[in-house]
């Protein structure tokens, strides 16, 4: 049986990762800043918190990872773990680099050293391109990151494909562009609106504030984009992929469509706060995903009108879920 690491299983890819991995017969290792029962819900969630080992450790010394590897041996490790919030790099911009580049550089030191070899992948992210005018992006896009998070991305992402050319080390990064679920931080803008449209209709909110709604993104559905990343460990040469949705919408477009399909007025439900607005934000950015489906055999069909009733009914059975416990 495999072995997989997965640093970050606490989140909302690490959770949907790890249910997939043991759907495919691995052995699944975790790694989470802290272990206590609040950061085990996506796990506990997804049925599947008793079915993986979770160390805690922040992966920010040499030791601690190089303990982990030595330790677990892993087949395959995903590094998952990073400040993950655009918004609040540009409040804290060296917890940023502390958390999304010193775990990445611990990782390809432990694993380089280790005798036995291991497939590893880095988890990189469309805000490492920044304003790009090249429309959707391929993987040969320039990047000019618009945020600390973005930076930091880069950076990291850059030291991979250093190891991997410099070691011959198996190490792939996976671009992924926007990618939602109920799993989702309560930070991140669609599962404010989709969980805020959801407690409007059943009268248990008033209204809701969003900040800059002209944005253009590309979004998709997260369960189906951890699979993208299990498929890229699983070909004979490491290669960096854009794992996205091949499509775009606004902000405000995808709130209409979002308030609409639980029947209501999306004019009369938000309200606009200058306060949510981004020191710099990105105002289109989408992807071309063509590479991925033909070299990885992906599979992602899921249309705009799609992914927002997905979310609601997924939105939906979470809410109730959190009332049980």
């Amino acid at each position: 049986m495999p072995t997989a690491l997965i640093t970050g299983i606490t989140g909302q890819d690490g959770a949907y990762l790890a249910k997939f991995l043991l759907g495919k017969g691995y052995g699944v290792v975790g790694t989470s800043r802290y272990v206590k029962r609040s950061n085990l819900y996506r796990l506990e969630y997804l049925g599947i918190a008793e079915k993986v080992q979770i160390v805690e450790s922040a992966l920010d010394s040499k030791e601690a990872v190089d303990q982990i590897i030595k330790t677990h041996q892993p087949d395959e490790v995903y590094n998952l773990t990073a400040q993950s919030s655009v918004g609040y790099s540009f409040e804290n911009p060296i917890g940023a680099f502390e958390n999304n580049l010193l775990s990445v550089t611990h990782l390809l030191n432990s694993i380089k050293s280790n005798e036995k070899k291991v497939r590893f992948y880095q988890a990189s992210s469309s805000e490492m391109f920044g304003n790009i005018n090249q429309l959707p992006v391929k993987e040969d896009a320039y990047f000019h990151p618009s945020s600390p998070y973005g930076i930091s991305k880069a950076a990291a992402h850059w030291l991979t494909i250093n190891y991997r050319e410099g070691y011959d080390m198996f190490a792939a990064c996976g671009i992924l562009f926007n990618h939602e679920s109920c799993l989702r931080g309560e930070n991140y803008v669609i599962k404010k609106i989709v969980n805020g449209a959801l407690r409007i209709s059943n009268g248990d909110l008033k209204e809701l504030h969003l900040g800059n709604l002209e944005v253009v993104r590309d979004w998709g559905y997260a369960p189906k984009y951890v699979e993208a990343m299990w498929l890229i460990l699983q070909q004979d040469v490491p290669v960096d992929y854009l794992v996205c949705s091949n499509t775009s919408i606004s902000l405000k477009d995808l709130a209409v469509k979002i308030f609409e399909q639980v029947g209501l007025d999306f004019e009369a439900c938000v309200k606009t706060d200058d306060t949510l607005f981004r020191v710099v934000d990105l105002s289109k950015m989408w992807g071309d995903n063509t590479k991925a489906k033909e070299e990885l055999n992906w599979v992602y069909d899921m249309s705009i009108d799609e992914l927002v009733t997905q979310l609601l009914k997924d939105e939906s059975e979470f809410m109730e879920w959190q009332k049980q416990q």
